[in-house]
């Protein structure tokens, strides 16, 4: 149930850029969720880019383009040390999409949302942890019966 959401101001990515960043940041995502590079489990990490409008987002203090990164996976998936890497290189990403220095950092926000065990379903049921889990280490990886 990763999923991984960027919210940009329309014109700040660069074309490649916004060509290219949804499936990075969706691969990047599994990757330090420590999910099996499967055809499922890479099926199930969607990545959203919303574009607004000019002028939709400013700071107090200037316009810049700002990106947010909304990030919801199961609770227990991420450790702290996950957590960090995932903002590190999530981070990184955005700044390369937009043809930023490392440097303008401080405009990419990651927020991680845990989804609390219990409350996600797909498919007409409801998934918890363990059941990733247990799908994860199956020979395959590839199917929920």
């Amino acid at each position: 149930m990763p999923q991984i959401q960027l919210t940009v101001s329309t014109g700040t990515l660069t074309e490649e850029g916004a060509s290219t960043i949804q499936a990075q940041l969706a691969a990047t995502l599994l990757k330090w969720e420590g999910a099996p590079d499967t055809a499922f489990f890479r099926a199930q990490a969607w990545a959203f880019l919303h574009e607004l409008p000019a002028g939709a987002q400013i700071t107090a203090e200037d316009d810049e383009p700002r990106f947010r990164v909304d990030v919801t996976v199961p609770a227990g998936a991420l450790n702290d040390e996950r957590r960090a890497g995932l903002v590190r290189e999530v981070t990184a990403q955005v700044l390369a999409a937009a043809g930023l220095a490392a440097d303008q950092a401080l405009r990419v926000w990651v927020l991680i949302h845990e989804q609390a065990d219990g409350t996600w379903g797909a498919g007409g049921q409801i998934f918890r942890y363990a059941d990733l889990v247990a799908l994860a280490a199956s020979p395959g990886g590839d199917r929920h019966e």
